[in-house]
């Protein structure tokens, strides 16, 4: 997209379907670049007709530079020998062969106005390196032939296409270039471009054939039916990208419709071999898959150890042990959630509401024995990376029991789960409870303390280099518990 300085733009006037074209302008113009040889610079007029302001600027691909510096930002102002100048208020092509010096170069130099509805909306100066020139050949030749085309139809108005905006930077030339006749015959291919049909299946000439059957047989055998949707791709009088997949290979070809003052018309195609990126994507998707399948399957063995404790649970005789039985319970039951999730999950990010939530039932579940109390969540915790899920999953876990057991031992209660992003980015969780509050003199690091649950959440908070601390409810009864850790 282009972009222009805040200084230029206060000194052009552009409505918004300018804009829309100057940026389908900058995608698309790496094509002439590359088919010339050549730097393009974007001058934009001022509201004084006698400057211009550089705004955009590219390099050919396929050549050495002319322009050693980068020049946006630039200004040509009242020089009526600068090509632009006479390009923009002649409205037509300004060009010379005298090699001019630049930074010792000898450089061709040519402006093209773009007129659009018989207005010069800007002027892209062509410059090109004549000592680094190519040795002239069948490639070059037709490079510049079809770069002649660009240029002719750039200064008509015609390419880019004014009404399609927001397009995708196909293919460059480089990768494969076929030029074709009014027919879809092909006149000309470029050593890559045989290639990328060779790859496809093409065992005879390209040169000479028409395109479209020959294409067609590629991808259902020859004597199937020419594909209606390929044919009118082909045929279509606005530019296509559309991809091409045979048994063994594919390929992503660009169409662009060429066209010359005199009515002389053909076809450019740009192909780009896909194989190796078509099979990479196919084993990340099998990778993705197999992940999923490995977090459903932990998922599924977790519960199964979930049952096995509470079937155990359920025929303890002490008190004591059945508790800790349930609390084991609880935490796998917890890391089983986390697996769940990551099942269904497509990136490195995990939306942890849904998960928060599951625990708040899991917590009540556990409550339910202890008479009633209501768990609820005060806000969203968003996006938690995936590394750090699993850990924050049995801190909260860990935070709610203990609320339970101890702040709410004494019967019914509420306990409120409140997630805050702090503007450092870090996230701040508070557990809190309405019960009995702590006991007196109570520290969270002392080193007398023999809870396990509240071993277990700083050793975890430790590990996500974040902090943790229990202290009274300062908004009225009960205890808060507070982690604060930042996000990976």
């Amino acid at each position: 997209m282009l972009r222009i300085p805040s200084h230029i733009r206060e000194q052009v006037d552009l409505s918004e379907a300018d804009l829309g074209y100057l940026d389908h302008l900058v995608e698309e113009w790496h094509l002439l670049a590359d088919l010339s040889f050549s730097d393009l610079i974007l001058w934009l007029p001022g509201r004084d007709d006698n400057e211009f302001f550089a705004v955009a600027q590219i390099r050919p691909a396929t050549g050495p530079t002319a322009l050693e510096d980068d020049v946006v930002g630039e200004m040509i102002a009242y020089d009526p020998e600068a090509h632009v100048t006479e390009a923009y208020l002649s409205q037509r092509i300004s060009e010379t062969s005298n090699n001019k010096l630049q930074s010792g170069i000898p450089v061709d130099i040519c402006a093209i106005p773009c007129l659009i509805e018989g207005r010069c909306l800007a002027v892209v100066e062509r410059h090109t390196n004549q000592m680094g020139v190519r040795a002239p050949g069948e490639l070059e030749d037709n490079y510049l032939l079809i770069a002649g085309l660009l240029a002719d139809m750039l200064w008509r108005g015609v390419w880019p296409d004014p009404g399609i905006v927001n397009v995708t930077v196909g293919p460059h030339v480089g990768e494969g270039l076929v030029l074709l006749d009014r027919s879809l015959v092909v006149e000309y291919a470029s050593p890559n471009g045989v290639s990328v049909y060779r790859k496809l299946g093409l065992t005879g000439d390209l040169i000479g054939e028409s395109i479209l059957p020959l294409t067609s047989g590629l991808l259902s055998g020859q004597d199937a039916p020419i594909d209606r949707t390929l044919a009118a791709e082909f045929r279509s009088e606005e530019s296509e990208e559309f991809e091409v997949t045979t048994d063994h290979a594919s390929a992503v070809i660009r169409t662009l419709p060429l066209s010359a003052s005199d009515g002389r018309v053909g076809r450019l195609l740009i192909c780009h071999d896909t194989t190796e990126l078509r099979s990479k994507e196919r084993q990340l998707v099998t990778k993705d898959a197999t992940i999923r399948e490995i977090h459903h399957r932990v998922k599924n063995n977790l519960q199964t150890v979930s049952a096995l404790l509470r079937l155990q649970a359920r025929r303890m005789t002490s008190p004591e042990a059945a508790a800790a039985l349930r609390e084991a319970m609880a935490r796998v039951q917890a890391i089983a959630i986390v697996h769940e999730i990551l099942s269904r999950s497509f990136s490195g990010a995990v939306d942890f509401d849904d998960v928060a939530d599951r625990l708040l039932r899991l917590a009540g579940d556990l409550a339910a024995s202890r008479g009633h109390v209501k768990a609820s969540r005060d806000g969203s915790f968003g996006e938690i990376p995936a590394a750090m899920v699993t850990s924050l999953s049995l801190v909260i876990t860990e935070l709610c029991q203990n609320a339970i057991q101890h702040g709410l031992s004494a019967g019914p209660g509420e306990l409120v789960l409140a997630p805050r992003r702090l503007p450092d980015g870090a996230l701040e969780v508070s557990v809190i409870d309405n019960g009995q509050g702590l006991p007196e003199g109570f520290r969270v690091d002392d080193p007398s303390r023999t809870s396990l649950g509240l071993s277990i959440v700083s050793t975890l908070v430790e590990d996500l280099e974040g902090v943790f601390s229990l202290e009274p409810n300062p908004s009225g009864v009960g205890a808060r518990a507070v982690i604060r850790v930042p996000l990976l």
